[in-house]
């Protein structure tokens, strides 16, 4: 009798246990790889993005893993060899990079930005003629607005130039007012923070046309519900008390104006990214 108890014990416990750890397992939430460009170097990238993505988990079910190399470059080669599903982005708008699929859900409300090419304002040079066979600093190879917009423009003007890569933006900057090079390429953006931060002043010797804040995007192999519950969290951040005081304290941190919220975009937003690529050299694709 005692045997047949714990048979029927045993039948009913192992009959829970394939109810129970099904749920348990569709319980879990989701985790995702989210690469945003190095605009900054790796401790203020992180500074400014970990409590941004630790509330759209909390407020999607839906946890992003911030995933960034040394430079823009390593986490873009991330994003490229599928390492990826999320990113804050402007590396994918080239002709080749569509057709990965990936789609864009949103952006940062923040006034256009432009490539520039500056000089520390007490500099002599005052015209970029004057920085032929010179060196000029750059984030990398894959910075869009910092590299591949100015650096288009002065070959198009046979202003030949020694591209010196730096790592990111600030580090590119850092070059510039320590002396190691004459000049640097310039996100509007992302050159009046620093100047803020580090009290620091250029003078833009040329700037280009007007291009959206980066993207944020989702690969095509993330569910869309996922997709749509991680949009949802950051379009609604600025609305929530919690959230908008995040995006305040985060934006102070690396010299951004503390409205700087974000709001839903598409694809078609970024139609000035796809001009330049009609243009542009082949080896700036």
């Amino acid at each position: 009798m005692k045997s047949h108890i714990f048979r029927i014990l045993q039948t009913v416990g192992t009959a829970l246990s394939l109810v129970i750890v099904p749920t348990l397992v569709l319980a879990e939430s989701p985790t995702y790889n989210f690469s945003p460009v190095n605009q900054h170097d790796i401790n203020l990238t992180a500074a400014y993005w970990n409590p941004i993505i630790a509330y759209v988990h909390e407020k999607s079910g839906v946890k992003l893993n911030l995933k960034i190399g040394r430079t823009s470059a390593d986490t873009t080669s991330y994003v490229l060899a599928k390492e990826v599903e999320f990113v804050f982005s402007n590396h994918l708008f080239s002709p080749e990079r569509e057709k990965l699929g990936w789609k864009v859900f949103g952006r940062r409300q923040t006034p256009a930005v432009h490539g520039q090419i500056v000089v520390p304002a007490d500099s002599p040079i005052t015209d970029v003629s004057q920085l032929k066979g010179r060196e000029v600093a750059f984030p990398g190879q894959e910075a869009f607005i910092v590299y591949k917009v100015p650096y288009a423009y002065l070959l198009s003007q046979g202003i030949d130039i020694k591209p010196v890569f730096a790592g990111n933006q600030t580090a590119a900057l850092v070059q510039l007012f320590s002396g190691k090079v004459p000049a640097s390429g310039g996100n509007s953006q992302l050159v009046d923070s620093y100047e803020r931060r580090e009290n620091r002043k250029v003078r833009v010797l040329w700037r280009s046309e007007s291009f959206l804040d980066l993207a944020l995007m989702a690969s095509n192999k993330v569910p869309e519900k996922d997709v749509k519950a991680v949009a949802a969290a950051f379009v609604e951040m600025s609305k929530d008390p919690k959230g908008r005081e995040i995006l305040h304290q985060v934006s102070k941190e690396i010299g951004l104006p503390t409205d700087a919220y974000f709001i839903a975009a598409t694809g078609a937003d970024y139609a000035a990214y796809r001009r330049f690529y009609q243009s542009a050299p082949v080896s700036l694709h």
